[in-house]
């Protein structure tokens, strides 16, 4: 990544002039994707230092939670000046995403015209065409003569989403055909557009579900497609890049859909988003407390040895198995728990029945918990032929792995369940349920077999 090592040397030596060269010189996608690999502080310089067309373009390609990030660390005056500039639809698209008192301020600030481009397509129902249709458009009459319609196209088509496809309207903006550049150029500049227009029109309506829309878009190989209402009226256009983004969107959230997914995949990559380069307060917030909570419960572990003070200083043998125990048992708990986060990120585990996959987990634990108990249970006892010793070795060490198996899986279920960052917190705490009871359990069965 030569721009992305570039980049940082720049801003370690801060020469901005050359790095706002480079940034203005780069493909646009290698500054997305830079923009998108730098951390907060870093992001926002490298931001700042974009051409205002630059920055306007880079910045309509992100995703919206880092766009909500950038806005964040700009000044007001700045955030309108980008929110302004953007097109109505993926205005409409952040300002739904963004806390409703924020999305308020920022709308209250547009100018009366783009409020109301804005307030129009926010009031359609999510994931419709009216939500995600741009209206900016290039409509014609259709007694223009070809010459007048390109005069129209040269002096009005520069703030409009595409003009290689134009719409023509009566006095009412009822829909009555559709002329493509290419046909306008080719003909006569006295002949009349409705001559040439074609009236078999692709159109859809303000409710017809995005996907649909998108799949018009491919199967009839289209550059954009007209949105109308009840009346037939022409409110909007939908272009095919945004097709392109509505079948990602659509494809990623029929994965998450088989299992229930959807709102789980936009909280994930939020707060995969905060971990990796959020503000240290941030990550604090996220982590700290689970580590608390293990630091807690190290004491407590701590406390149970204690308990079992007087059996360590009799049987010295006994002591020699703790760490296997507990080791044991924090492996296989992470071990389980990326195996469920994994097949939760692939749609692999179905939250409606996870129950039924929690239980066959716990099988797989008892499986592997009896095969590992015996091993060790055999080693202990030749290892420390003390009579009993190798029964609780392998016994505990059966069912604490058992035990720590289903937790992997239980504890970022409940943790999902509850709202909380399962990445963050599973392990920690699995790692201290489990410390407490594999070391509970190992004493409570060294004192039946031992008889102390």
């Amino acid at each position: 990544m030569p721009l992305y090592r570039t980049a940082l040397t720049y801003l370690a030596q801060k020469d901005m002039e050359a790095l706002k060269k480079l940034l203005n010189e780069a493909d646009i996608i290698d500054v997305i994707k830079l923009i998108q690999d730098l951390d907060n502080k870093d992001r926002v310089i490298v931001f700042r230092l974009l051409s205002k067309d630059r920055a306007l373009e880079v910045f309509e390609q992100l995703d919206v939670d880092l766009q909500q990030r950038l806005l964040d660390n700009f000044t007001e005056e700045k955030a309108v000046e980008i929110v302004a500039e953007m097109d109505p639809d993926d205005r409409a698209r952040l300002l739904d995403e963004l806390p409703a008192r924020v999305a308020k301020k920022l709308l209250a600030k547009l100018s009366p015209e783009e409020r109301k481009y804005t307030a129009d397509l926010l009031g359609y129902p999510p994931e419709t065409a009216g939500r995600i249709m741009t209206p900016k458009y290039i409509r014609l009459r259709g007694d223009l003569s070809v010459g007048e319609a390109l005069e129209k196209i040269r002096t009005g088509g520069k703030d409009k989403e595409t003009v290689y496809t134009m719409y023509i309207t009566d006095s009412e903006r009822r829909l009555e055909g559709v002329v493509s550049l290419r046909d306008l150029v080719m003909a006569s500049p006295k002949q009349c557009v409705e001559d040439i227009m074609n009236t078999d029109i692709v159109k859809v309506t303000t409710e017809t579900d995005q996907e649909e829309v998108a799949k018009v878009l491919q199967d009839r190989d289209l550059l954009s497609v007209p949105v109308v209402d009840r009346e037939n009226r022409l409110v909007g256009i939908i272009t095919v890049d945004d097709a392109i983004d509505v079948l990602e969107e659509e494809i990623t959230e029929d994965i998450f859909d088989k299992e229930g997914l959807i709102s789980l995949a936009h909280q994930e990559s939020g707060r995969s988003q905060r971990l990796v380069s959020g503000t240290l307060w941030e990550v604090w917030s996220v982590r700290l407390p689970f580590l608390l909570i293990t630091l807690v419960g190290g004491l407590l572990a701590g406390a149970v040895i204690n308990v079992y003070e007087k059996t360590l200083e009799s049987i010295v043998g006994v002591a020699f198995f703790i760490p296997v125990i507990m080791d044991m048992g924090g492996n296989v708990g992470t071990q389980s728990s990326t195996i469920f986060s994994r097949a939760l990120a692939l749609g692999h585990i179905n939250m409606r029945r996870f129950f039924r996959q929690w239980l066959r987990e716990l099988g797989v634990g008892l499986s592997i918990g009896l095969t590992l108990g015996i091993l060790a249970g055999i080693v202990a006892a030749i290892w420390q032929p003390i009579p009993g010793l190798g029964f609780a070795v392998g016994l505990s060490l059966a069912i604490t792995v058992t035990l720590a198996t289903g937790l992997g899986f239980m504890i970022p279920y409940l943790l999902l369940k509850l709202g909380l960052d399962q990445a963050a917190g599973s392990n920690p705490i699995i790692t201290t349920i489990k410390d407490i009871t594999g070391l509970i359990i190992y004493f409570f069965l060294v004192s039946i077999f031992l008889g102390r």
